[in-house]
């Protein structure tokens, strides 16, 4: 590979795909296919760091690399000093429509080019640090000055810097000054609770908020007010943006009725509200299937929603506009499965002390004979295959290839794939074909 890769690193990505999984970091080592969106997606996240705000739709079938793409894009955001977070929306876990439950998830899943999630915290620790060295910056006498002179200084900056949100959810820059007094003083279950508010959880102690004076939980519309407010924290601690991917959005498809409708006007509500300019420094990105877009139990139910993310995909996929409010994932066709079989290969081919021969016996040809037979047991459907293509070539072959000096998957290797290490779209794949070829034909001719 032309880069060169951490031991650490090609282990945390092989050990992904052996599970099947889309691995956390290191997506820029297997990406297929997404140069074209490239300048496109640079060009919105100049535009977000400068201060504006994004919204983008991502669409494509079951297979088409959807999490990828996102992860991908989350890895571009945290190279130029960004935050992220990954939030799967559920009816049960994380409703759409309760958008203190969806900020809460954002809080929880935060993380930063150094830190993992949850970077919640150490955001406002750092946050309250800038507030102090700006303080001091602008009053160089503070340096030598007693703590009581300093947190005047520091709470007037505060409130300077949260203006905006103080005047609708002021709860939000009380928690705050009661979290830096907390944390001077070393009252951490204090200081703890009051980071847990202002992330949104529940069930905090009273004592922790009678302690900043607020009182409570955080509800549907205090949520955006939280929001705009953590955009403000993460700027001044150094990250110019945050980017927010709302994943599986097409599962409001199966919620009840009025649970979906909500849904749809909460989501409707956030991309005016970003329209609006209020979440300066955020791009907020979704993601679902073709279905949701278009089908009767997906945005069409709002059209003021479906109006907002129309986009027309009636021309050829060539000529698909990135800079579109909804992009479209063409998804795996065999030659990309191929090159994304050759870039495992390789990566994994570097952590060998045999990669000439990994490479010899895993060559594309026998990638591409376990791409169509992998297909082939999913009805044919390359675009469901991925998953499973790249986890039987890393623990099913490339392992063995490692292991065994004498294994020849050519040979030694029958492609094999059971119910139970599908997921419920790979299996109807799977069955179809299964149930098609069991049908008896009469041909007879009678």
């Amino acid at each position: 590979m032309s880069q060169t890769v951490s031991p650490r690193r090609r282990r945390e990505v092989i050990d992904a795909l052996r599970r099947g999984t889309v691995p956390a970091n290191g997506l820029d080592l297997l990406a297929v296919g997404l140069d074209r969106f490239g300048p496109a997606l640079d060009a919105e996240l100049d535009a977000v760091s400068g201060g504006s705000a994004v919204f983008k739709a991502v669409r494509g079938e079951y297979g088409s690399g959807k999490t990828f793409f996102t992860r991908h894009l989350a890895e571009r955001a945290l190279r130029r000093g960004w935050a992220s977070a990954e939030v799967q929306i559920s009816e049960t876990e994380t409703p759409l429509h309760r958008l203190e439950t969806v900020y809460r998830r954002i809080t929880e899943s935060l993380r930063t080019a150094t830190v993992p999630p949850s970077a919640f915290r150490s955001s406002l620790d750092s946050w309250l640090f800038t507030l102090e060295s700006d303080a001091i910056a602008a009053n160089p006498t503070l340096a030598g000055a007693s703590d009581a002179a300093l947190t005047v200084e520091v709470d007037r900056l505060l409130e300077s810097r949260l203006a905006a949100i103080s005047t609708k959810t002021p709860a939000f820059a009380q928690a705050l000054r009661g979290y830096r007094a907390a944390s001077l003083v070393g009252d951490a279950p204090t200081a703890g609770g009051l980071a847990a508010w202002v992330g949104g959880q529940p069930h905090v102690a009273a004592s922790a908020k009678r302690a900043a004076g607020v009182r409570g939980d955080l509800d549907h519309f205090g949520a955006m007010a939280f929001l705009q407010g953590l955009l403000t924290v993460l700027k001044d601690a150094g990250h110019p943006g945050l980017l927010v991917v709302l994943d599986e959005v097409e599962t409001l498809q199966r919620v009840r009725g009025d649970v979906r409708d909500k849904a749809l006007n909460a989501l409707r509500q956030l991309i005016d509200e970003v329209d609006s300019g209020r979440y300066p420094g955020l791009y907020l990105l979704i993601t679902g299937t073709p279905a949701f877009f278009e089908g009767p139990s997906g945005l069409s139910r709002l059209a003021p929603l479906a109006q907002r993310v129309h986009t027309d995909f009636t021309t050829d996929a060539r000529f698909d506009n990135p800079r579109a409010v909804q992009m479209r994932l063409p998804g795996f066709k065999r030659d990309s499965l191929v090159e994304l079989g050759g870039k495992v290969r390789d990566l994994y081919a570097e952590g060998s002390a045999d990669a000439g021969r990994i490479r010899a016996v895993v060559d594309d040809a026998y990638l591409g004979d376990l791409a169509d037979a992998v297909a082939g047991s999913l009805g044919g459907r390359i675009g469901v295959a991925p998953r499973v293509f790249l986890k039987k070539l890393v623990s099913d072959v490339l392992d063995r290839v490692d292991q065994f000096a004498d294994f020849d998957p050519r040979v030694h290797y029958a492609l094999t794939v059971s119910e139970g290490e599908l997921t419920a779209v790979e299996r109807n794949a799977a069955r179809r074909t299964s149930d098609l070829d069991a049908i008896e034909l009469d041909t007879s001719g009678a």
